[in-house]
């Protein structure tokens, strides 16, 4: 029959082999055992153990609080594990620390009682687990980039970010705002267990703060609620009244501004670590990138859309101006052979005035498609608003307010006064057009800079009716207005687009049903700071000429109405459809002074061509250019045609005369 071993050698050897380090302290916190495995986990040698406080191996942070929780435990001992769902920490002899979970359990020693620690050292099985939670993060980040690029658009996605966001962190609420795009504060776009109130009183406190994108990451999870700005101070009231103990805001930066947060609320204290802050980040990138695709998208198919009607608005403009041509010369041509027949010179004159109607609303529509040839000058921006508002204020009556501010320091900028003045006007009256019972257009001046490019920019603000979103979408379209039919032709807006993107300027437009419209105009500085003053100049009479002047032009009337013209001016004519008939023409007549000539000759060379041909043959000869629409042909670059001087379609009698005269006395001969 063997003998029992010993039962404190027993409890010795299992103490010393035990896989876990094992402690054993008294009730006053001081160790009396140790195994070796503690040793060696916390870096100590033999012995070295023996006689300290336990609270050495914990970090100096939670010493004094470890105490309390020891005295608590030992007035009331019993087995206990500790560590579960919460993470403690160890401390080595060199001051490095490490997760643990300890196994707490009383321990009888006579008339004492001890206590008998078991610490596992747990790096590495927190590693796993934080490398799990991490692949779920991002298996929910995968789910929301899915997401943003499979839905129709930004907006439907939204919708479903918050409830995903939530469950991949397991918090209590999450939700989508945004800064609203016209200065009125912060709206929430989409959430999931946040109230109407939370929601509400977030939105107004961001719209009384000054929050900008430099605060890239706002967090409280490590003070709670009670960290938040000040200014939050409906937000901090709400939120402890719906039980959330913690916030975290992430802003949706724009490139100059943010413009939306990311908010995610949970129910603990210390919740957004910084594994779930860097899920946030990621999330918010995500979606301002959306966001910004999906407007950049926006705008490109717009600003697609509108030039392909500016195309097709040049090529109807191109015919329509040969037939302008036509009607106006004959209605000239008729007018100075008809008797004084008080009756036909009515109907004479109203067909003259119906006449340059059209070929007004014609200018404007090649306004709009960018193609209309401008006359621009430098010029300072005060002294275009001074010149223009004492007009304002009549065209638009006294029921209208009109306040205008502009530095005296602004640059110039290179504009046509003209059609500056024109765009100007369209904009005023769409204004007065929208306040029927009167209200304020505030027109103000400012300076910009931006990647080193210099700007000027013309804000135009009425206290209108405002557009509707589906309404603001058209807006620049030609011939799109919702004006009662004869009050509008729908080409104001369309027109300064047009001429803004000729000038190398851009235009924007906001507005919203019932807060009024605000248009600005972006004109690039001149590059000379010089302002020249307006002159008036007395109307000229038309000069009479004399010499030979080849015409060229396919269209049979038009070229009639030409040669009509030259001959009632003095001038001898030659005639030619094409350019190969015209460079004939110029080597048989060798006394032709002048070449006249269309763009636009169908088939075959161009007019640029031709001139440039007929300057080959002819070093001296001087060159004048029409056209209804000068870009209708592909082969014309704006650097040819600055080249020679233009007289647009449909032109007067006395503007060819002045056109020819000047050609032919140009002091700027080749």
């Amino acid at each position: 029959m063997s003998a029992f071993p010993d039962p404190a050698d027993l409890f010795r050897s299992l103490f010393n082999t035990a896989p876990d380090a094992m402690i054993v302290v008294d009730h006053q916190g001081c160790i009396v055992l140790a195994n070796p495995q503690a040793e060696r986990m916390f870096g100590y040698g033999t012995l070295e153990l023996h006689g300290m406080m336990v609270e050495a191996l914990l970090p100096e942070r939670v010493r004094a609080a470890h105490q309390s929780h020891r005295a608590r435990y030992m007035s009331n001992p019993r087995v206990r594990p500790m560590g579960a769902g919460y993470e403690l920490t160890g401390v080595r002899r060199d001051g490095h620390t490490f997760p643990v979970e300890i196994g707490l359990s009383p321990l009888s020693a006579g008339e004492h009682t001890l206590f008998a620690a078991s610490i596992r050292d747990i790096s590495e099985t927190q590693r796993a687990r934080h490398a799990l939670v991490r692949a779920r993060y991002d298996a929910a980040a995968g789910q929301v980039s899915r997401l943003l690029l499979e839905a129709p658009s930004y907006e439907l996605a939204i919708d479903n970010v918050p409830s995903l966001v939530a469950n991949a962190l397991k918090v209590g609420g999450a939700a989508v705002v945004f800064r609203d795009s016209h200065d009125r504060g912060w709206q929430c776009r989409a959430a999931t267990g946040v109230s109407k109130l939370l929601q509400y009183s977030l939105c107004l406190d961001l719209s009384e703060s000054d929050w900008s994108a430099d605060a890239q990451r706002i967090e409280f999870g490590s003070t709670g609620i009670e960290g938040m700005p000040a200014s939050f101070a409906r937000t901090r009231g709400t939120l402890s009244d719906e039980g959330f103990q913690d916030a975290a805001l992430v802003p949706l930066l724009d490139r100059y501004e943010t413009m939306g947060l990311l908010v995610v609320l949970a129910r603990e204290q210390g919740s957004f670590d910084h594994d779930k802050m860097h899920f946030l980040q990621s999330v918010a990138n995500m979606l301002a990138a959306a966001v910004q695709r999906s407007r950049s998208e926006e705008r490109l198919a717009h600003a697609q859309r509108l030039d392909a009607i500016g195309q097709l608005t040049g090529g109807i403009a191109h015919d329509f101006n040969n037939l302008l041509t036509v009607i106006s010369g004959n209605l000239q041509l008729l007018g100075a052979t008809l008797p004084e027949d008080p009756l036909a010179r009515d109907a004479l004159d109203s067909a003259a005035r119906a006449a340059d109607r059209c070929a007004a609303l014609t200018s404007k529509l090649l306004s709009f498609a960018s193609r209309r040839r401008l006359s621009p000058r430098a010029i300072h921006p005060a002294q275009l608003l001074t010149e223009l508002r004492d007009m304002l204020g009549r065209t638009l009556g006294e029921q209208i307010a009109i306040t205008t501010t502009c530095p005296d320091s602004l640059p110039a900028i290179e504009v046509d006064p003209s059609e500056f003045d024109a765009a100007l006007v369209n904009l005023a009256v769409n204004a007065r057009d929208a306040m029927p019972r009167g209200g304020r257009l505030d027109i103000s001046v400012r300076h910009a800079e931006n990647d080193g490019r210099e700007s000027v920019i013309f804000r135009i603000r009425d206290t209108g009716f405002g557009m509707p979103p589906e309404v603001l979408a058209h807006a620049l379209e030609p011939f799109f207005t919702t004006k009662d039919v004869g009050k509008g032709s729908g080409l104001g807006l369309s027109m300064v687009y047009g001429f803004m993107k000729q000038s190398g300027g851009r235009m924007t437009i906001e507005s919203q049903l019932g807060y009024g419209t605000s248009i600005e105009l972006h004109f690039p500085s001149a590059t000379a700071d010089v302002a020249h003053e307006l002159q008036d100049q007395a109307p000229q009479a038309t000069p009479m000429g004399h010499g030979t002047i080849l015409v060229v032009e396919d269209e049979t009337e038009v070229r009639a109405v030409a040669l009509n013209f030259l001959r009632s001016l003095g001038y001898a004519a030659y005639e030619a459809t094409g350019a190969e008939e015209a460079l004939r023409c110029l080597q048989d007549h060798p006394d032709i002074d002048l070449l006249f000539s269309d763009i636009v000759l169908g088939r075959g060379m161009t007019g640029v061509e031709l001139a440039e041909q007929a300057r080959h043959q002819c070093p001296d000869l001087p060159v004048l250019l029409t056209s209804g629409y000068e870009h209708l042909s592909q082969d014309v670059s704006p650097a040819a045609l600055d080249r020679f001087p233009m007289l647009p379609k449909p032109y007067r009698r006395e503007e060819l005369g002045h056109a020819v005269f000047r050609a032919l006395n140009s002091l700027q001969r080749p």
